[in-house]
């Protein structure tokens, strides 16, 4: 799934060497894939009124339910 995630972000963005995804997870099993990207990509990855970023969470949740795992994914911005 980080694999994924990071593959679709990186080919949204101006900026995709500045593009990391961590993946941990939390104390419930649920896997956590944080996407941290530059200040500049941020509206371009959210999208307008967040629909970039519903459709990448909407994604990895398919991936997910078809892996029977629970994931979330979190946007972080890098100086």
């Amino acid at each position: 799934m980080r694999d994924f995630l990071e593959l679709i972000v990186k080919n949204i963005v101006d900026l995709p060497d500045k593009v990391v995804v961590d993946e941990s997870e939390d104390d419930y099993g649920k896997v956590v894939l944080s996407i941290s990207v530059d200040k500049t990509d941020m509206g371009k990855i959210i999208g307008k009124e967040g629909r970039i970023i519903k459709a990448v969470r909407d994604l990895v949740k398919i991936l997910a339910v078809k892996a029977n795992r629970r994931v979330n994914v979190q946007l972080t911005e890098t100086d």
